[in-house]
């Protein structure tokens, strides 16, 4: 049986993957390209001595979908990760992230539905939280309203979701909450290697220490917390990663359709700031990093980070590498992507 990613050869999804390979599950991916390379696809090979099949095809299309299921009949479970994902850019093209996440996840849930695959594990994020009056968040926080277009796609896909269940018992669907996905595979093969300008704090921080670019820009100095940044919960996309496997062995195992959608936080239970991130890079790198405090940016939220035990308890699952190691395995993914001229 297999595992259908979309937007497997994205950052998470790629990474995902290898553990889902390396797990022994037979993986296909879709993914349009449009943020990342099916190069990707053998850095996945060099790590688990496996290929995944790999469709290039967009999630809103419709008929591009039903043909993925029905040329893989073998799929049992899917991972969705294919979505526009930044916050910041959510602001300048609203329109384009509704219609591209909420579109993809709708052709999704209705071709599982015809070929009856009925496991399905969503890439949902922490922003639904907002700013949450209480640290650390526990998936009982109230969900507030959304702070950007990014955000409200995640909030209605998961009403989507909910609906779906409720209305087929048969299907069975975690949401994971993710928080903030750092570094990269151990190996340095594989990565955050967007093929836009990077919207997250680390790659940006990377290309900035190896002075790719200009200083790292933080934005905002005066928020409400020790050192005045942003305090963000940083999880290692491994880990992240392993969740997903985690999520898929729990579905399986589910028969009560009262508890036919979960959903799960996915974060180390510790918050970190900007700066106090900046200073730990520099620190195990022994680099420097440029840097300089601009404006805050529209839609970011000045804390969050998780509290993790309904993971730890219904899953199985927690974090277990360090930020230390995190930021470790980011540089030397940037410096092999120095090697190869690839960022």
């Amino acid at each position: 049986m297999s595992v259908l990613i979309t937007g497997g050869t994205g950052y998470i999804g790629s990474h995902t993957c290898v553990e889902l390979l390396s797990a022994g599950h037979d993986v296909v991916v879709m993914d349009n390209l449009s943020n990342s390379t099916d190069k990707v696809l053998d850095g996945i090979e060099a790590i688990t001595g496996k290929r995944p099949a790999f469709v290039k095809a967009d999630c809103c299309d419709a008929n591009a979908m039903e043909q993925v299921f029905d040329s893989h009949p073998d799929i049992s479970a899917v991972i969705h990760f294919a979505a526009s994902k930044a916050v910041g850019e959510s602001q300048e093209i609203p329109l384009h992230y509704y219609r591209n996440n909420l579109v993809s996840l709708l052709n999704l849930l209705d071709a599982m539905l015809r070929h009856q695959v009925h496991q399905l594990v969503f890439s949902s994020s922490c922003t639904v939280y907002g700013e949450a009056e209480k640290q650390p968040v526990t998936e009982q926080t109230p969900v507030q309203a959304a702070t950007s277009p990014y955000g409200n796609t995640k909030q209605i896909c998961e009403e989507i979701i909910a609906d779906a269940v409720k209305a087929h018992p048969a299907l069975k669907a975690v949401a994971l909450r993710y928080f903030n996905p750092i570094g990269a595979h151990q190996s340095g093969l594989i990565g955050e290697l967007p093929m836009n300008p990077p919207q997250n704090l680390v790659p940006r921080l990377c290309l900035a220490a190896s002075g790719k670019t200009g200083p790292l820009q933080v934005f905002g100095d005066d928020y409400d917390t020790p050192d005045g940044s942003c305090i963000r919960d940083y999880i290692h996309v491994s880990d992240l990663s392993r969740a997903h496997i985690a999520a898929i062995d729990y579905l399986k195992t589910q028969s009560n359709p009262k508890q036919n959608f979960e959903i799960f936080n996915i974060g180390t239970g510790k918050g970190c700031s900007v700066l106090e991130l900046i200073r730990t890079f520099g620190a195990v790198n022994k680099t420097e990093v440029p840097h300089k405090i601009v404006g805050r940016r529209a839609g970011d939220i000045p804390v969050i980070w998780a509290d993790t035990r309904y993971a730890q308890q219904k899953l199985g699952w927690s974090a277990q590498i360090s930020i230390e190691d995190s930021l470790r395995s980011a540089w030397l993914w940037q410096m092999n992507c120095n090697k190869n001229n690839t960022k």
